[in-house]
Order: structure tokens, then C-alpha cells, then sequence
């Protein structure tokens, strides 16, 4: 139930339409404290309006508001102040639940149109590393979230598999390399290779040169170049594909960087045609002073292509091939520049469908205050802390319930749902220091503590032999003490939206912690399981709070066990 909406919607008519339908609704308010009512509408624009003091407003609106859904109107000066009636509007919420289930807050917002997210994005030949955790987790939640609201996400990995990273790594395979021991230990022996190359360099500088080399005759389509390439690709997709299936994330398309090599000419085709290219230090740029950006390299001065280059044609072809309504790139917030870059370019070739682009940035992942670098060995593997975690949460099942059948299973749950709970719960635009205990933890706001709250609740329902009868009826109670819970199970929507509108899956992880405190105190003052006339109520708001715990984890990529 939308409240907001209906009481824009009476006041529209009170007003005879002085004020247009939305900008009302964007004007009432929810009061920070409860004692001051559910919805709060403030008078002072109304006052411009009629040249009248904004209390005098309040007091006149008051008299007029009559609906069954506001038990209480209240004027406190400029604000009019109004109460939901506890009984109808929780018999509403519980009985929408209970019919709608898991389907509880979609909206049709978006329409069906697709929505591409490049996301994870890992680079071929080395581990998937914590830094690459976090695209990875916001792109998925961000993609349950759009299609939550109407939207279809198509989620794009745009592998890093091309660039002069494999020139340097042929290099080092050629002069280090021992064939064996890469076949036995793929990614590892690769990482080696790569982290020896840029310490040798330091004292050997020709080494770069031969980098540059490699990687020319890559690009040239050089036969056995070719062939380290695809077996260095080949292996890290099999240690990638199993870390994304033990944190059960999918994609539609693993269309990486060297997907787009036969896509770049007729950019630069285009470009030229548009008269949009200019020569720069033997560099062909793309000028972007009127935008104040810096200039667009598209080709270097030995002919190579760049990042821009490639990512013009990614999003040439997404459009041609998605008729995207929205292009999401959740990449770290250090490449913001190249995406103003990037739309910038697009728009001044004529394509109107640029301003649909947008950059989701995130802050990085620090270890003992640094970024994290693979090229200097300071990375922590995402599958070691995943590992970790699951073992932390099957030693914790052990003590705490060691008749608990499906240890294993409960355990992967609790385990990877530590860890992306703990990177959504923060704003994606802040760092975070990454620490092992912190994000093992299995008490405060922490997944761990959510998976607890619903699975509480699932033995709750299991104890009082608990079964959906019906949706539509009217309970015996006044719902007073549970109304907190009721208020919370009603925001789900908005939390859902907001989440949506500003690609921040942290409003739903910071919701589903204060509705499972909410609940968890309700559970303390309240003995559900007593045989009382308001158990019926009880056990109804029970379910309610398991549909909407697991529904909201889910949106998140964390699975919500029965049992803990």
C-alpha cells in the first residue's frame, strides 16, 4: 500500500488541484519520531501560494481530511500531523503479504526495458582478488533490484582479456615460464610470472619494450601469441566460473575486451566521418573542450587501440543489440574520468542515447589503508576469504546447534552471505578497510545476524504448526505492539526504490538490519507461541516478516536458510 500516494491524493481533491498530484506526494514527509505520526504534510509552500501563515493552512486542512485509513490528524504548527489507523492499514499490509508473497513490493517502474550492467569484470591470467569483489556484488544486487522494479537486466562481465598486461606476460612465460607447472597451478604460476616481470623491470627496462612487443603481435593476430592468449583465458574462466557459482551470481554475456577487436575499426571509421578526430603528438584524439574534459585518445602513435576505443564499440554494440533504456558500468570511482569521457565522445557523435550511461562508481577496497595491487603481490583471493568465512560458519552451527541437518549447505549460506552483506552494507562510494573478523562477524549489523532473525522466525511458525489460511480476514487484535514491525514491513517498497533510483544497495541491507531489530524486540516483549485471541495476528506478522527478510536478502544475493 502506497500511503503517501492516497493521502496526495485527498489532499489534491481538499485543494481543488492548487497543487499538482506528484509535487504533493513529494512534499509529505515521515516523521523521524513516531510520536509525531505516520505521514507528515509541512504548509509553506501552500502559504506562498495563498499568502496565508502556514499553521492557519495546517488548522484548515485538518478539519477537512476525512478517511478511514488516518485514525488521528494532528496540526503542530506548520505541519499537519496524521495517523494511520493501526487496524485497517496492518490488516491491509499483512493480508497484501500473505497473497502476494515473494512478489510483495515489485513495481512495473521500468516498464520491461532492459538494463545492461557491466559488472566483475575480472582480468584473464591472474586471481580474482577482494578488489574485484565489489562490482561484482553491487552489479548483481543492482541487477535483482531494477528487475524488482520492472526493469530485465541483462548482466555483461566485460572480462579483462586483452591489453598490454598480455604482452607482458608472454614475455615472462617465454623467459620464465615452465609449462608443467602452469597447467598444474594455472593462475598461481601466472600471478608469479606477472609480479616477476614488474620486478625485473625495475632494474631492466627493455623488458617493457618487449611487453609492447608481445602485445603488438597479439594484436596482429601472431599465431603462437594467440595461443598463450587463449589458454591463459581458458584457464582463469575455469577458477572464476567457480568462485561465481559458490556466490551463485550468473551472466548473460561473458563478452570481454577481445570481443570487441573486430568492432573498433568502424569506430574510428565513424569518427573520421564526423571529422572528429584529431591528430596529437602522433595520437589520434577525440577534443573535448567545450565539455572541459581532457582530449580522447582513440589510437595511440604506434596504431594501437585504447580502453576508449573499445569501450566506444561496447557501447555501439549494447545499444544496436539490447536497446538499452539504461547502461550501468559499476567500476571503481578512479575511472570517472574515462566514463565523462566516454558519454562525452558518444553525444558528440550524435547518439542522444549516450545521456542513458551512466557511471555507478564504488570506493575500493583497502588493505592496511592501501589499494590493493596485484602487479605488487598485495592482494588478498576472494576464494581464500570465501573458504574462511563458510568454515567460520560451520564451526559456529557446530557449538551452537549441532543437531542441525545440512551443515555444509547452512554453512555456504552463512558463510559467502558474510561477505557480501558486509561490502552492500556500506555506501558503495566509501572504502573499506578490508578485515577478515570484521567481516566474519555473526552478531551486530551483519548478515549473518538477518539469516539468524529469519530463520528464528521460520521456527517460530514451525512451532505453532503455522499455515497460510487466507488473506482477507480481520484479526483480534489492535496490532498496537506490533505496529513498529508493521510501519517497517510497509517501507519495504520504498527501500526497494530508492535502492533502484540511486543504483545503492545499501538502503536495502541497512532496511533489512532495522527490521529484523524491530522484529527481534517485538519477539522479546511479545510471547508469540501463547495461546491467546491475538495469536492468530501474531503468527500473520510473523510470516510477514520471514516473506519480506528473505525477499529483501534475496535482492541482495544472500540466501536466507530455515534453520541456523
Amino acid at each position: 500500500m502506497n500511503f503517501k500516494k492516497e493521502l496526495a491524493e485527498i489532499l489534491f481533491e481538499v485543494l481543488e488541484g492548487e497543487i499538482g498530484l506528484s509535487d504533493l506526494e513529494l512534499l509529505i514527509e515521515k516523521p523521524k519520531n513516531q510520536d509525531h505520526g505516520d505521514l507528515a504534510f509541512p504548509c509553506f509552500t501552500l502559504a506562498k501560494l495563498k499568502r496565508k501563515a502556514p499553521n492557519m493552512i495546517a488548522q484548515e486542512l485538518s478539519v477537512k481530511i476525512q478517511a478511514p485509513i488516518f485514525e488521528k490528524v494532528e496540526v503542530v504548527g506548520a505541519y499537519l500531523n496524521l495517523f494511520l489507523n493501526k487496524k485497517l492499514v496492518s490488516e491491509k499490509i499483512v493480508s497484501e503479504i500473505i497473497t502476494q508473497k515473494e512478489q510483495f513490493a515489485a513495481q512495473d517502474i521500468g516498464g520491461g526495458g532492459n538494463v545492461t550492467i557491466d559488472m566483475s569484470s575480472p582480468n584473464i591470467a591472474k586471481p580474482f582478488s577482494m578488489g574485484h569483489l565489489r562490482s561484482t556484488v553491487i552489479g548483481n544486487a543492482i541487477a535483482k533490484m531494477v528487475e524488482k522494479c520492472g526493469y530485465k537486466p541483462i548482466k555483461i562481465n566485460h572480462l579483462g582479456d586483452w591489453g598490454t598486461q598480455f604482452g607482458k606476460l608472454i614475455t615472462a612465460y617465454k623467459l620464465w615460464g615452465d609449462e608443467e607447472k602452469v597447467k598444474q597451478n594455472p593462475i598461481k604460476e601466472l600471478l608469479a610470472l606477472y609480479i616477476k616481470f614488474h620486478d625485473e623491470a625495475e632494474s631492466n627496462p627493455t623488458l617493457v619494450d618487449d611487453g609492447r612487443s608481445w602485445f603488438k603481435k597479439l594484436e596482429d593476430g601472431d599465431e603462437e601469441a594467440l595461443a598463450l592468449w587463449q589458454w591463459f583465458r581458458d584457464e582463469s574462466l575455469k577458477e572464476f566460473s567457480r568462485i561465481y557459482e559458490l556466490m551463485n551470481i550468473e551472466f548473460d554475456s561473458y563478452a570481454g575486451e577481445a570481443f570487441y577487436n573486430d568492432k573498433m575499426d568502424r569506430v574510428v571509421q565513424l569518427l573520421e566521418e564526423k571529422k572528429l578526430l584529431v591528430e596529437s603528438d602522433q595520437a589520434q584524439v577525440v577534443e573535448l573542450f567545450e565539455e572541459q574534459l581532457p582530449p580522447c585518445l582513440i589510437k595511440k602513435s604506434d596504431g594501437a587501440t585504447l580502453y576508449a576505443t573499445r569501450d566506444l564499440a561496447a557501447a555501439i554494440y549494447r545499444k544496436e543489440n539490447y536497446n538499452f533504456v539504461k547502461s550501468l558500468y559499476v567500476v571503481g570511482h578512479e575511472q570517472s574520468l574515462h566514463f565523462k569521457q566516454l558519454i562525452a565522445v558518444l553525444t558528440k557523435m550524435g547518439y542522444d542515447w549516450a545521456e542513458k550511461m551512466v557511471h555507478v562508481p564504488f570506493g575500493m577496497m583497502l588493505k592496511d589503508g592501501k589499494k590493493m595491487s596485484t602487479r605488487k603481490g598485495k592482494v588478498v583471493l576472494l576464494e581464500e576469504v570465501l573458504t574462511e568465512s563458510i568454515a567460520m560458519a560451520r564451526h559456529n552451527i557446530e557449538e551452537k546447534n549441532p543437531n542441525l541437518l545440512n551443515k555444509d549447505v547452512v554453512a555456504k549460506q552463512v558463510g559467502v552471505g558474510a561477505v557480501i552483506f558486509h561490502d552492500l552494507k556500506n555506501n558503495r562510494m566509501n572504502d573499506i578497510e578490508f578485515s577478515l573478523e570484521e567481516m566474519l562477524r555473526f552478531e551486530g549489523e551483519t548478515g549473518p545476524y538477518v539469516q539468524y532473525t529469519y530463520a528464528r522466525a521460520c521456527s517460530i511458525l514451525r512451532k505453532g504448526k503455522w499455515e497460510v489460511d487466507g488473506a482477507d480476514q480481520s484479526y483480534n487484535t489492535a496490532w498496537e505492539k506490533e505496529w513498529k514491525v508493521i510501519s517497517l514491513l510497509m517501507e519495504f517498497s520504498n527501500a526497494i526504490k530508492r535502492a533502484s533510483e540511486n543504483f545503492d544497495p545499501s538502503q536495502v541491507a541497512k532496511y533489512l538490519v532495522d527490521l529484523a531489530q524491530a522484529f527481534n524486540k517485538y519477539y522479546a516483549e511479545v510471547k508469540v507461541l501463547e495461546e491467546s485471541v491475538e495469536r492468530e495476528a501474531r503468527f500473520a506478522l510473523v510470516y510477514s516478516v520471514t516473506v519480506v527478510l528473505k525477499e529483501g536478502l534475496r535482492l541482495l544475493g544472500v540466501q536466507a536458510p530455515e534453520e541456523m
